[in-house]
């Protein structure tokens, strides 16, 4: 994971783990080094994904548009670039 600032926003890049088909959605906790991203949609034509991101916007703070996924569109284990994001509360989510 890595920071970059650029003016007065934060660009972050993320490894997330996501977990489709989960009954309790959240964001927080870490797999591996990757912040853990669990859904209730499942893994069907990138409807985990979508939700995935949304829910990291919202946990963020931040538009929908403000979340790219730059990698792993088809995998569990995703690149992310939050626009907008706070690190520090990137390492809160990490460490719940």
């Amino acid at each position: 994971m890595s920071a970059t600032r650029s003016g007065h926003t934060e660009q972050v890049r993320i490894t997330i783990r996501v977990r489709p088909g989960s009954a309790r959605p959240a964001v927080g906790g870490e797999h591996d080094g990757a912040l853990v991203v669990r859904v209730s949609e499942k893994a069907v034509a990138g409807k985990a994904t979508a939700a995935a991101l949304a829910a990291l916007a919202a946990a963020f703070g931040v538009r929908p548009q403000a979340v790219t996924l730059v990698a792993g569109a088809s995998s569990r284990t995703k690149i992310v670039d939050v626009a907008g994001a706070d690190p520090v509360l990137l390492q809160r989510l990490l460490a719940q």
